[in-house]
């Protein structure tokens, strides 16, 4: 079984979360043309190395960052949104 450590619950198996995909800036509304909203929306990079996502404990609701190696697939750290270094 593959376990995830939720910053609020503790570590918990995988089968309990969501993936949301990576934190990313969001473009701004004003002055970001259709087809930019477009590719922001629906277009991943696909890149190696460490990303940052978005990742949901369904029972209890609960949203969190968690870096992870997308080449190992190892999860380096979970922590909450507040505790974000870049704030994108």
């Amino acid at each position: 079984m593959k376990l995830l450590t939720c910053p609020m619950n503790g570590p918990r198996n995988i089968d309990e979360f969501q993936s949301f995909g990576p934190m990313r800036a969001r473009p701004d509304p004003n002055a970001t043309a259709d087809a930019e909203w477009s590719r922001h929306l629906f277009r991943a990079e696909n890149r190696k190395g460490v990303v940052v996502e978005w990742w949901r404990h369904v029972p209890s609701n609960y949203f969190f960052l968690a870096e992870r190696d997308l080449v190992s697939n190892e999860i380096i750290r979970t922590f909450d949104a507040s505790e974000r270094r870049d704030r994108a």
